[in-house]
């Protein structure tokens, strides 16, 4: 069992009202209790946080800056602790919670070195015309279970930046390593700043609709962030969503099949598919279909899957019975409809969420594991005859977050125009960058994360017209 955390609320230690039991997903048993935050102590967290906002906006840039490396450092400083929270809750090997870690805490230092400069505008008749950006007031920071701790910190760095404050609300799956993060983070901010809270899914709700809150940011599915943006239009809030992807990876001809299958493979597995930027389906020339069909059958054969805390492990569980249940039903609906799986393909047995690495191939057009985001270690593999048919079939879903083109640098560029998505990488995949603003069109949300167009979003203009005298 885990040492008691506490939320942080107003500068504070605060116990929670209730305790939220948290899950081992390698095990399948709860392990440790979270504090589940009342109404009455999310109030209290606005609050604080709304009291705070024109304090910390007029803090000078200069000590906001100083006050997110202090957070880096003080983060970097407990990795391994937080890290063994983050391997155990959501279940990944412990090398790949350490890498979160670290690039969370080097996520600050980024973000304190964004520019937020005042513009000033040319003006005919010598008025002296100026741009200035000014936080919104209070963000509701809410973030997902695949990677709670940077997901968290790439909404509330920028907020504080931009002179907001924040109240930050993890998965209820995951809420351990956030709530120990705001523990090691309160003492190097105002009180109200920097709010931490934890509960069920309900509590984001009554989080996104307190009548304080001034923006929302969100990470997580579809259905909830149109309900949140439901939300926010009755208020005319500011949202930044961003709801999973669909992305596909198109091989083109020319390309070296064994060359590119262990990067799409790396592309697809990530945090074993619970990645909204992972690969989540491959379209490759007809005459190729075999052997890089082969190749990734290869690789996923020999993958090791475990508990986080096996260095033997390179693939975790997922999350929960539930989504390991729906992946399977996913590959299992592919199948019935005529799709064959050369690789995986059934639950592991034993306790915990295990699902293997999998391939699937020969998938008829429309099937949902081709349509739907699966958020699993499933490849499908879908051949083409023409790159114009591929790329259709890659736009052919209601999302639009990340794609891929694998092949000769010209024909990429060449098609790279055609694929709707707000990034496509090509011969490489989901390479997020803190200087690189990431976002989707269509159901993968709204807004853009991360560098110089991130932090813009947690501002709003403020002109400053002054006549001539």
């Amino acid at each position: 069992m885990t040492p008691p955390l506490t939320l942080t609320i107003d500068g504070a230690a605060v116990p929670g009202a209730a305790e939220l039991p948290v899950e081992d997903p390698a095990t399948g048993a709860p392990f440790a209790q979270a504090p589940a935050c009342s109404p009455e102590q999310l109030d209290a967290a606005v609050t604080a946080a709304a009291a705070a906002t024109a304090g910390w906006a007029l803090v000078p840039i200069a000590e906001r800056r100083a006050a997110l490396r202090a957070c880096g450092e003080a983060l970097g400083a407990h990795l391994e602790e937080v890290a063994g929270l983050l391997s155990r809750e959501q279940g990944k090997p412990l090398a790949a919670a350490r890498a979160e870690l670290r690039l969370s805490a080097d996520w600050f230092g980024h973000t304190a070195e964004l520019k937020l400069d005042t513009e000033e505008l040319p003006a005919e008749d010598g008025a002296r015309i100026t741009l200035e950006r000014v936080p919104h007031g209070v963000v509701a920071a809410i973030a997902p279970s695949n990677f709670p701790i940077i997901l968290s910190v790439c909404k509330f760095a920028p907020a504080l930046l931009a002179g907001n404050t924040v109240v930050v609300k993890p998965s209820p799956e995951t809420p351990l390593s956030t709530l120990r993060m705001g523990e090691l983070l309160r003492d190097h901010l105002p009180p109200g700043v920097f709010n931490v809270v934890s509960g069920d899914h309900s509590l984001g709700r009554t989080l996104t609709e307190h009548p304080a809150v001034d923006m929302i940011s969100f990470t997580g599915s579809v259905e909830t962030g149109r309900a949140i943006a439901r939300q926010a239009a009755d208020r005319l809030l500011p949202v930044v969503l961003e709801l999973g992807g669909n992305d596909p990876a198109v091989v083109l001809p020319g390309a070296d099949p064994a060359a590119v299958a262990p990067a799409l493979f790396g592309a697809a597995l990530a945090n074993s598919g619970q990645f909204c930027a992972a690969v989540k389906r491959v379209y490759v020339p007809r005459e190729q279909a075999a052997a890089l069909t082969s190749a990734l059958a290869a690789l996923a054969g020999s993958a090791v899957v475990g508990p986080g805390d096996d260095p033997q492990s390179r693939f975790g569980p997922l999350i929960s019975r539930a989504q390991r249940d729906r992946v399977h039903a996913l590959v299992e609906d592919a199948v019935a409809r005529g799709a064959r799986v050369v690789a995986g393909g059934t639950p592991l047995p034993g306790p915990g969420h295990f699902y293997p690495p999998t391939v699937v191939t020969d998938l008829p057009e429309g099937c949902e594991l081709e349509l739907e985001e699966q958020f699993g270690p499933v490849i499908p593999v879908i051949a083409y005859d023409d790159p114009a048919d591929a790329v259709r079939r890659a736009n052919a879903t209601r999302y639009g977050l990340g794609a891929s083109l694998w092949g000769p640098p010209e024909a990429a560029e060449e098609l790279a125009p055609l694929l709707d998505s707000g990034t496509v990488w090509i011969n490489t995949h989901g390479d997020l960058r803190p200087d690189v603003p990431f976002g989707g069109v269509r159901s993968s949300g709204l807004g853009v994360e991360y560098g110089h167009w991130g932090l813009l979003e947690y501002t709003r203009i403020k002109v400053r017209n002054s006549a001539r005298r």
